[in-house]
């Protein structure tokens, strides 16, 4: 029976999509004839959608599905090598839905309708998805991720490069050599590879620290970040600390991303006009230049294109005081893009005869979703797939693994029954709600507008909405958009790649990739020789 009221409330909504401007009203009965709900659903006059003429025809699509035979077909045998290098791309925030809608914007640039467009990771060989939830949490956040896809061990929600056993905020439990944990970074180091990280965040942010460093709280970025958690930062060492002058951080060739401030005291200001954070009075960054005689320091873009990359010991950029900016709000002449700063860490680390491991993270779609803006998380999600198209087309398939996926999902929905080429950060011109109202394409669970007036009924977004920078409604009113518990995707070419295929846990992943380049501990390939 409950199959039966299933089935007809599913006949009921479909029908929703015919082409009929109608405003309905039902009780809905089940096969017995008992009243079981009420269902409400309109539409707007559907029969002005845009249909491209030649998918009228039956034979583009069996055309197009003989081509995708095809293709797959052609594909060549799984690439069981040996992986020399391997590059991990990280979107951070970057949902299935994320991924659809960054899509259809490629296509509508593009001067397309959108939905058939592909964006470059979507063309890899071989895809997968990731279980994200954290030991303690069932939606993650991007400290927990970081140590389930760096350090291959899921752990508590806030903390980085320690064991579940830690609490949150916990100094002593982080010290016990038992919790704390080692990454993918290390391993490669260990075997004699060069070592990177790339962000548009900051280099002590959840995501790159996972490469490097072990905390209880995510928080302890500096310092003063510790001791404002109550934490003596002589006994708790914060990150930028550890990334600076502790295994693996200290060995890094390549460090490029923002958050300039957390390296310096606060007595003085960094090369972009603003103060440092730290208490202590340590300049971190003259600890470095020290360790690294043949290093460089730069801060801006034509610092990085000038700078020559063969001839320095490594390289660390520090593009802004606290986060990059958005790709939409960039200075292009004085921030370098990620594509740009993909180019350089590739050029850098692949003078080494013995391969690299680098971490590459478009971290700003995670922002965007935040802020529920989906024209920047969109935005920063299409200049992510230009940097892994560079990275593709700059390295050798048959050596280099290249990695592509997201820490967590965001609670971002593409609904509604919007007609073909509708624009993806518009209006849905095909749907009304129950007052007649249309309204967004995108929409999330929770973000800081609703756009409801005094007495609760959604307003019109017609004159609003449109702009890159426009904040798109959220169901639940709250100061900013929140991350989901979907899994996300696994995208891969290269050595190896065939195996990232399937529902795995998070945590596998840099299992895999240092299976496939022979380096850690655990199980490889070269063990098979």
């Amino acid at each position: 029976m409950l199959y039966q009221k299933q089935l007809i409330l599913l006949v009921l909504l479909a029908g929703s999509a015919l082409p009929a401007a109608v405003d309905r009203a039902h009780d809905v009965e089940d096969l017995t004839g008992q009243k079981i709900a009420k269902a409400r659903f309109s539409t707007d006059v559907a029969t002005d959608k845009y249909t491209p003429p030649e998918e009228m025809d039956p034979q583009f699509w069996y055309d197009l599905a003989y081509e995708e035979i095809a293709q797959r077909l052609e594909l060549p045998q799984p690439n069981a090598k040996k992986a020399k290098n391997i590059i991990l791309f990280l979107g951070d925030g970057m949902s299935l839905s994320t991924v659809a809608a960054a899509r259809i914007l490629k296509g509508q640039r593009q001067g397309n309708t959108g939905e058939e467009s592909s964006l470059s990771f979507e063309k890899f060989p071989y895809t997968g998805l990731s279980r994200t939830y954290c030991s303690n949490a069932q939606v993650p956040d991007s400290a927990c991720t970081a140590t389930a896809y760096l350090c291959g061990v899921k752990t508590n929600i806030i903390e980085i490069g320690v064991s579940a056993a830690v609490d949150f905020n916990n100094c002593t439990a982080s010290q016990d050599p038992a919790n704390r944990l080692t990454s993918i970074a290390e391993w490669a180091q260990n075997a004699g590879k060069s070592t990177g990280i790339v962000t548009t965040t900051t280099l002590t942010h959840a995501s790159p620290s996972g490469a490097y460093a072990k905390t209880a709280n995510r928080m302890w970025e500096c310092d003063t970040d510790v001791e404002y958690y109550g934490v003596d930062p002589t006994e708790c060492i914060d990150m930028a600390t550890q990334l600076i002058t502790q295994v693996p951080g200290k060995n890094f060739e390549v460090m490029f991303g923002g958050g300039f401030g957390k390296f310096l005291p606060n007595t003085i200001k960094d090369l972009h006009g603003n103060p440092g954070e730290r208490s202590d009075g340590v300049n971190l960054l003259s600890k470095w230049q020290a360790q690294h005689p043949g290093g460089v320091l730069v801060s801006n873009r034509d610092q990085l294109l000038k700078a020559n990359l063969s001839a320095v010991s490594s390289i660390v950029g520090l593009f802004q005081t606290e986060l990059m900016k958005f790709h939409l709000e960039a200075d292009e002449a004085y921030q370098p893009t990620l594509s740009e700063l993909t180019e350089a860490a590739i050029t850098k680390l692949s003078q080494n005869e013995n391969g690299y491991f680098v971490f590459i993270e478009g971290g700003l779609i995670d922002y965007g979703n935040h802020y529920t803006q989906a024209g920047y998380a969109l935005d920063e999600t299409l200049e992510f797939e230009k940097a892994i198209k560079l990275a593709r087309d700059i390295t050798d398939i048959e050596d280099t693994l290249i990695v592509v996926t997201s820490d967590h999902a965001h609670a971002l929905s593409i609904a509604g029954y919007p007609g073909r080429g509708t624009p993806i950060l518009g209006l849905n011109h095909h749907d009304i709600d129950v007052n007649g109202v249309k309204y967004a394409v995108l929409n999330y669970a929770v973000g800081p507008k609703n756009y409801l007036d005094s007495e609760g009924n959604r307003i019109d977004l017609s004159d609003q909405i449109g702009g890159d920078d426009f904040v798109f409604p959220g169901y639940i009113t709250k100061d900013q958009g929140v991350h989901s518990g979907d899994d996300v995707g696994i995208f891969a070419s290269g050595p190896q790649s065939h195996l990232f295929t399937g529902v795995m846990q998070q945590s596998t992943i840099p299992h895999l990739m240092a299976y496939a380049a022979c380096i850690g501990s655990g199980p490889q390939v070269c063990d098979a020789e």
